[in-house]
């Protein structure tokens, strides 16, 4: 069994290496393992089992199957909008942004992988966007001046962040009052065993990164969102035979049915100081969750 304990500059640092070299693999291989970064699978495992096909704007060559979420699904774009897209990949998310946001908006990808920075654009040029820029940074810190976008998107990303009170802070200080987040990302209920959560490379592979539901909840609230809602919630599995790389028999058994829960959730939240935007639960597989008193629901 493989632990490590590493300094959240040494976790992005894996986070960085493994998601360089992802951006070289085919989505075929990246849906067999954990979020392309672990082993691969005999049953496939792929963490995002929403399908980008059929949605407007989708382009296959930008589709590496990280995700774990259909964000701009729910992210209430429209014409002429900023978005901002965190950890933006080969650029699948934002060119289905770019459909709804058109040639009169913006998108902006921000992704600290130079590998991925480059295949995005090059995905863009194919495409002759225009209005779809790639910026090297990281989410931590954004390279982007305050109160510009009317939305940020995010898919399967925030789980790799150590700092992710940080992340909710920058994303209030880029939003303009009124705009909102649609998010999708992996969160806990109960406790991991530790040689899951000590592992880089679970780290890298969006699992051992993930924090308790309500915990990620009042992340969001404390960087001062409200109108919170959970649009959609999925259990994720992680088949046996990835997670026997980490644990022996019994362990294995423990977890499986020990109330250990891993699940997929698309969550908004909107920036204070404009007019409050009704959220609709679109395909939400479990109880939603709403911020008291905020009619959300």
């Amino acid at each position: 069994m493989k632990t490590q304990t590493k300094s959240p500059e040494e976790l992005k640092e894996t986070v960085r290496k493994k998601y360089s070299d992802i951006s070289e693999q085919g989505k075929d291989y990246n849906a067999r393992s954990c979020c392309g970064a672990g082993g691969e699978s005999t049953k496939v495992y792929n963490i995002m089992t929403d399908d980008y096909s059929d949605l407007e704007g989708y382009n296959a060559d930008a589709d590496l199957g990280l995700g774990c979420g259909l964000p701009t699904q729910f992210a209430k774009i429209k014409e002429g909008d900023y978005v901002i897209d965190l950890g933006s990949g080969a650029g699948n998310d934002c060119f289905v942004a770019r459909h709804e946001t058109g040639e009169k908006g913006k998108v902006l990808g921000i992704d600290f992988a130079e590998p991925m920075i480059n295949k995005a654009r090059q995905n863009a040029d194919k495409l002759g966007f225009n209005n779809v820029e790639f910026r090297f940074g990281d989410i931590e810190n954004m390279p982007v001046s305050e109160e510009v976008a009317d939305v940020v998107v995010s898919n399967c990303v925030l789980n790799l962040v150590p700092n992710k009170p940080e992340v909710f802070k920058e994303i209030h200080r880029v939003l303009k009052a009124g705009g909102h987040f649609s998010i999708s990302d992996i969160v806990l209920e109960g406790e991991l065993p530790e040689a899951l959560r000590e592992d880089a490379e679970m780290y890298a592979g969006c699992v051992a990164g993930a924090i308790q539901k309500e915990t990620y909840l009042g992340y969001i609230k404390e960087a001062g969102f409200d109108n919170i809602a959970i649009q959609k919630e999925k259990a994720i599995e992680i088949p046996n035979d990835i997670l026997s790389q980490y644990l022996n028999e019994e362990e294995i058994a423990e977890f499986n049915t020990g109330g250990t829960g891993i699940y997929s959730i698309t969550v908004f939240a909107q920036k204070p100081g404009g007019e409050k935007k009704e959220v609709t639960m679109l395909g939400t597989d479990s109880a939603g969750y709403c911020e008291p008193g905020s009619g959300c629901c």
